[in-house]
């Protein structure tokens, strides 16, 4: 069963060890990780065998990258926006205590 993490999905590939040898020596030969070189040869699998469904599928997945980025600004102006009135308040107490 495979594992959420945010937005993406972990999924376990079991690969016999030599032709795991030949994706590991190909993606240090172009600087890359193996997991970042595979996963480009997934996706760019399922473009070739069902496009119009990848390209909705990348669509949907920009949306909601940008829903959570939107979702991480929102959430930061209101805790400054909490802390500021904080801030205010406890002015407001310093002051009517020195009164």
């Amino acid at each position: 069963m495979p594992l959420r993490h945010g937005s993406k999905i972990y999924c376990q590939l079991l690969l016999d060890a030599n032709r795991y040898k030949l994706a590991e020596d190909l993606a240090a030969s172009e600087g890359k990780k193996v997991t970042a070189l595979l996963r480009e040869y997934v996706y760019d699998a399922l473009l070739e065998k069902v496009p119009e469904a990848y390209k909705n599928a990348v669509e949907a997945d920009q949306q909601g990258w940008q829903k959570s980025v939107e979702n991480r600004v929102e959430g930061r102006r209101r805790a400054r926006d909490e802390r500021t009135i904080q801030a205010i308040d406890d002015l407001i107490q310093d002051v009517l205590k020195e009164s």
